[in-house]
């Protein structure tokens, strides 16, 4: 059983959003943009609030008059209800699954301890006694490994922590299979609990005993009764430690952080083959990393997503967050990459699809057009709101064009001349730059105070500048640039007046509605792109 869609409403920085989900989910943005608060959601979708983290902490903007939940749909709900060893609680779940094979979960601040269940479109409105212990029961085994959390509380056993469960799952499977397990439990049942049993009838007499002082001052007692329990299987754990020989035979914990946090994964993997050998021990889980590539060399990153891929193939979900392009670049059929960005204090979800992936692997490098691989072509823009817009329409437009990277310059000449020579440099294998005459400039038309610096620009590039290789708006801005269609359009003194923050959200509404007829209206704009794709490799 998987997750397949996850909505969210008011939960911190996520104030509405809603995604769909693979066996692999890469989760990938800049720091504090809210990629932590989705992993906290689905956190306080299982467990609920905390004395830690109380529930007037997580609303968004911290307003609690406007409903707070966390929405989760999960497939393949008949598999993960047969495979539930609780025979009773195995019932109550298929009884409410029916032949349905999706159930949608929420968790809403309106009542948080009580889960509304939907199968089919419709609300369960009345559930059989006792479902909560069976409901969590029948949910796959969320595991939350944060950047926070330290080896020592991962790793050693106690019941609550990831290696502790599923050691626990295998020591159940291991033992259950052995015949001579069989026969002490039998023994154990007859010693303490069979008819003839002389430690009962002591265990009967104490409680006897104990009724007649209780009684004494509670007249309604009537029996007191002692039971020995068959022993926990995390009993036989509870002194578990971990000791790695690198070298040096020493316990985990006093490792470095990259073995430590590597080990934790290892066991993880090694949990899941022991599974799909003994075809499915146990239930399945929903793994939730933070910054999976913490402390990790590059290549063991590499490793490490595809062992991730591995455990994700059957039963178990990831679900990454993270700043590695390492985890972006490679591709695979069963993952999702989804790029989180905050704007205006609102953290939003996009999925990356093939367009936008060197977009997304540029910004993760540090932005140098030194650590992109090898595209068909340049165009360096003034900033990001061209960025945004240009990138949009070809997405939209032009699919068919060459594959070009735009690169923004931040709207300082002196970045465009950095990207300009980091191209260069880059890509000169004999001494003579593959894009010398290939790379293509769109500027604003500079201001008086910045005209200086915009001619000792031209002057420094005088032969792309012959060639027509910069472009120049006849305005200072794209915002005095865009087709006059409602408030798109902007004056000058408007356009001045505008935040970066909002010039760059009028460039995503307007490259996602604007239609190619309008984006053609901007001739300029056009013969940059045009005059790329015609250098372009």
């Amino acid at each position: 059983m998987k997750i397949s869609r996850i909505k969210i409403e008011n939960f911190r920085s996520i104030k509405s959003s809603e995604f769909n989900c693979s066996d692999f989910n890469i989760y990938v943005g800049q720091n504090n943009v809210g990629k932590t608060n989705f992993f906290e959601a689905i956190d306080w979708f299982y467990k609920g609030s905390s004395a830690r983290q109380p529930i007037g902490s997580l609303y968004y903007k911290r307003d609690s008059t406007q409903e707070m939940y966390v929405e989760v749909e999960f497939v393949n709900a008949q598999h993960g209800a047969g495979n539930m060893r609780n025979e009773v609680n195995r019932t109550k779940m298929q009884n409410v699954l029916g032949e349905h094979d999706a159930i949608t979960v929420r968790r809403s601040s309106a009542n948080e301890k009580k889960r509304i269940i939907e199968v089919n479109g419709e609300i369960i409105e009345k559930l059989p006694t006792g479902f909560d212990k069976a409901f969590n029961d029948f949910l796959p085994k969320f595991e939350y490994i944060h950047t926070k959390q330290y080896f020592d509380e991962v790793a050693k056993f106690t019941k609550k922590t990831p290696v502790g469960i599923m050691l626990s799952s295998v020591l159940e499977e291991i033992l259950q299979e052995n015949q001579k397990y069989a026969d002490f439990k039998e023994k154990f049942t007859e010693l303490f609990d069979g008819d003839d049993s002389e430690v009962r009838a002591e265990f009967e007499a104490l409680g006897t005993s104990v009724k007649v002082h209780l009684e004494k001052q509670f007249t309604d007692c009537t029996k007191v009764t002692f039971e020995v329990l068959s022993p926990e299987f995390e009993d036989l754990l509870k002194n578990f430690e971990t000791i790695v020989d690198d070298g040096v035979e020493t316990y985990a914990h006093e490792k470095g952080d990259g073995m430590q946090r590597a080990l934790m994964l290892a066991i993880i993997q090694a949990y899941a083959e022991y599974r799909k050998q003994k075809e499915d021990a146990g239930k399945s889980f929903l793994f939730f990393i933070d910054e999976a590539e913490l402390h990790l060399h590059p290549t063991a990153q590499r490793k490490l997503k595809e062992v991730l891929l591995e455990l994700s193939r059957d039963l178990d979900q990831v679900f990454i967050n993270t700043h590695s392009s390492v985890f972006v670049a490679d591709d695979h059929a069963r993952q999702l990459i989804h790029k989180v960005e905050k704007n205006e204090g609102k953290t939003k979800f996009d999925l990356v699809d093939e367009l936008d992936k060197p977009y997304v692997v540029y910004e993760l490098l540090g932005g140098s057009p030194a650590d992109l691989l090898l595209p068909r072509n340049f165009l360096i823009v003034e900033g990001p709101s061209e960025f945004e817009l240009i990138t949009r329409a070809i997405k939209r437009f032009y699919n068919e064009a060459p594959a070009i990277q735009v690169i923004s310059a931040e709207g300082d000449t002196h970045q465009a001349k950095r990207s300009i020579n980091a191209i260069k440099k880059a890509y000169s294998p004999l001494d003579v730059s593959m894009f010398q005459n290939r790379v293509v400039v769109l500027l604003d038309n500079p201001t008086e105070k910045a005209q200086v610096g915009f001619n000792a620009f031209l002057n420094e590039f005088s032969s792309l500048q012959q060639n027509g290789q910069i472009h120049v708006l006849r305005v200072g801005a794209l915002e005095e640039y865009y087709p006059d269609n409602g408030d798109w359009r902007k004056t000058t003194e408007e356009a001045s007046r505008m935040k970066g923050s909002q010039k760059i959200k009028l460039a995503k509404w307007v490259g996602d509605n604007i239609t190619k007829e309008q984006f053609e209206e901007m001739p300029i704009i056009l013969k940059a792109l045009n005059l790329a794709w015609e250098l372009a490799y």
